[in-house]
This record gives C-alpha cells, structure tokens and sequence, in this order.
C-alpha cells in the first residue's frame, strides 16, 4: 500500500503538470478544452461548468458546450488533454463531419499548435528546474571531500582500466581533483572521445592509469563502477516483521559488527548470517552519533530482513548558493542529466547496455518512490525531479502518439501548407499507440521478474 501510495503521488504530480501545460496553452490560444482528464479509461467522477460533480460516464451525446469536463479515471498510468479539433489518444473524429470552428485546433496556425504540442514538456522542465533550484538553495549540494576509491567493482570497466579499492585520485588529464564531485564530473559526466590519463596515489606511490575512451562508454553492470571511501556498510532498507525489525534496526544505520565479528565490507554479513540460521546473534549499529547494541536472530533460511550498500563516512562540506546562482546550477544539473539520458539511450540503441537495467514502469517507479520518500523530503524531490526530466525527454521523441510525433506532423503540415488526411492520422495514432502498449506490457513484464 505504500508503494501503491507513493506511485500515484508521483505519477499524479507529473501527470497534472505535463496536462496542465497542453490545457493552459490551449486556453490561451482561445482553443477550446472539452476534457481535462488524470488517468485513462473510464470516468469515475468529474466537475463541469454544466452538470456540476457527477459519478461515472457523461452521456453519449453530452454536449459540454465550450466548458471542460475535469475527470478522474479508472486506469492511474497517466492522462490527458482533449483539445477540440485535434486527433488525439481518445481517436474521437466526430469533428470532421464539420467545417472547421474557430476554437478548434484544427483551425489554428502552426505557432499555436506548435505551442500547445510543446507546453506540456516545458512544464515537466520547468518543474524539473524548480525542483533543482529549491534544493540548490535552500539545501545547498553535499560535497563528499574525498578523491579515493573505496571499491572497484569486480569484472568492471575500472579494473580492467586498472584501477584498486583505496586508490586516491589526484589528478585527471593533468587537472587535480580534490572533492568526489570533480572525479565524477572529469571521469565518468564529461566522457571524451579520446583516453583519459588518471595519476593515482596507491600505497604510497604515485601511478599512471589510462583509460581507453571505449571503456568509459561500457555500461550496465560491466560497466566504469567505483565508489568513494572511506565507507561502512549501511543498511538500505528493513523489511516489515522481519527479524531485522524486531531487533531495532532502521534504514541508515551502519552497521559495525555482527556476532562480534567486525563489519568492513558487505561479503562478510551475508556469510555470518547465512552460518548462523536460527541463532541469536549480537549486533553493534551507528545510528547518527550513537552506539546501537542489540540482538538479531537469523531465521531458518539465514536471513534477518536487510538490504543494504556501502555508505561514504568521511568528511562532507555543504556547498550553499544565492538565488540567482542557484538557478544557473538548476540548468547545469538538468543539462547534464539531459545528456547522461541520451547517452544510456544510445547504448541501448547499440547493445552496450540492456534494456532491463535502463527502463523501469510502474512497479519501479513506485519502488523508488517509496524508497526516495522514506529518506527524506529532498530525497523524494530530487527523484521527482529526475522522473520529470525524463518524461519530457521521452514525450519530446518524434514518436506516434508522444507529443514529439504530433510535433513533427504539425511542423510537416506547416512547411507543406497542407493538413494530413484523417485517415492516415489515425492510422499513425493507432500504429504509435499499439507499439507503446506492448512496449509498456515489455517494461512491465520486466518490472515483475526484476522484483
């Protein structure tokens, strides 16, 4: 239920944000709205100007006359605007057996429609720039003050760039580093087109890593994978009921040792526990500045009801900025996660990296979610944020039915001075529409094995 919860915030905050711009901009260019609608399906209920708060379906031959239907639907996987006069997702076509009105989309210029095609991406990037702008300023971005490697993932494209746990970058391209921020941004956000020469500190001498360009463009999970030091392992997440629970166990704790056995990598949990089914066993955690002591008994399989990750415990600097300056940083963010997309899109688009791993539906979405909001408010942000961005990534796509498709047909139909024939309209709606349902059934179906 609170996966189920925390989807539908998520997916109804994004949903009336993206509508609202399709609705606001038709309003302003004297188009008239028959339905603003937040889920797909069914109508379960509504207001209009007309009927007032209504139950289930408007009659067939309703007439709204000119005032929207606002309406909640049975199916919460989005929503939509129906523009009078467009072919749309509802594939209503009524309006062709008519001359053209003037508040109708078809009668518009290419500039109006343009704009109304458009306004619902710009909103879910505004809110995207609004969301990175609040957190640039009043929480300022947390700076890890660290240039070393706690772990170098096996089988990674960093090992095999030669890289070790405990390494310390110094500098990348002749350039030092002296914060986590400025590896990752020289390393792995700024990828070049040509090698990289990276000068470690490794046990007390200093070495030349290169690191192939090709390297730096393999993903999934072969992909250039390290993560700062120092760290302990923290605890992701507790299961409900589980022995974890019972014991006092909380998402953010760090965990120090386990059957007086000292906790300095992940491996070392899993072995103790799965050695100890169904034995109490003695568990120190640190939670904020305090010492947790407490007892934990495994269940029959070895499992007490954790997941869990390294989590950086060196120092932190929190980096805050003025108003305007954060509004800059909020276009930086939004650019550089703009090009991190098309970049996992183009190695989808290559094989270097699996469709599973890259896309996520609803069960995913909900997940994370549930996850980000548990952390915190800003966490939750941060992830709506980034849910936004992509959305208008995706919807800006020259695809049927996406808003990127009408865009193109619009922008077709005005360099040509001649407006498509319905039917073919419809037939790259119906096309567009089939091959993004199955392609959401893929996406789902991969949602389900993945859990």
């Amino acid at each position: 239920m609170e996966y189920v919860l925390y989807f539908i915030i998520t997916i109804g905050v994004l949903v009336f944000v993206h509508e609202f711009g399709h609705f606001a901009s038709a309003k302003l260019s004297k188009m008239r709205v028959d339905v603003f609608a937040l889920g797909f399906g069914k109508r379960l209920f509504g207001w209009n100007k007309l009927t007032g708060f209504t139950f289930g379906d408007l009659p067939k031959d309703f007439d709204g006359q000119g005032h929207t239907d606002y309406r909640l639907s049975l199916l919460p996987l989005g929503g939509y605007v129906k523009i009078a006069g467009m072919v749309d997702e509802s594939f209503d076509t009524k309006f062709t057996e008519k001359e053209p009105q003037p508040w109708e989309f078809r009668s518009k210029k290419t500039i109006p429609k343009l704009f109304v095609i458009t306004a619902g991406v710009l909103m879910n990037l505004l809110l995207t720039l609004i969301i990175f702008w609040g957190i640039n300023f009043f929480q300022g971005k947390l700076i890890l003050k660290t240039t070393s490697i706690s772990n170098v993932e096996q089988g990674s494209a960093a090992q095999q760039a030669g890289f070790q746990s405990e390494d310390k970058i110094i500098s990348v391209n002749g350039n030092a580093v002296i914060n986590w921020d400025q590896v990752v941004e020289s390393i792995l956000i700024n990828r070049s087109s040509s090698d990289l020469m990276v000068k470690v500190e490794r046990n007390g001498a200093l070495l030349d890593v290169s690191i192939p360009h090709k390297l730096l463009n393999v993903n999934s999970s072969k992909g250039f994978i390290f993560s700062p030091g120092p760290t302990q392992i923290l605890i992701d997440q507790v299961m409900k009921n589980s022995p974890a629970q019972d014991a006092g166990f909380k998402g953010g704790d760090f965990i120090l040792a386990i059957n007086n056995i000292p906790i300095n990598e992940a491996s070392k949990i899993t072995g103790i526990i799965s050695s100890n089914k169904d034995k109490v066993m003695p568990a120190v955690l640190l939670r904020d500045k305090d010492t947790i002591r407490t007892n934990v008994k495994a269940t029959m399989d070895g499992k007490i009801g954790i997941s869990f990750k390294p989590g950086y415990t060196g120092k932190i600097e929190y980096r805050t900025y003025g108003f305007f300056s954060s509004i800059s940083n909020a276009f930086s963010n939004a650019g550089q996660y703009t090009y991190l997309t098309f970049s996992m899109f183009k190695d989808v688009i290559t094989g270097k990296r699996a469709f599973n791993q890259t896309f996520g539906g609803p069960l995913k979405i909900a997940q994370y979610a549930a996850k980000s909001a548990d952390t915190g408010i800003m966490a939750f942000l941060y992830f709506l944020a980034m849910l936004s961005l992509s959305l208008a990534i995706i919807n800006i796509l020259p695809f049927p039915v996406l808003d990127g498709g009408h865009f193109l047909i619009i922008l077709l139909e005005g360099l040509f001075k001649k407006e498509l024939p319905i039917k073919i309209k419809i037939a790259i709606q119906n096309t567009g529409f089939v091959i993004l349902l199955l392609l959401m059934a893929f996406i789902i179906y991969n949602d389900f094995i993945s859990l």
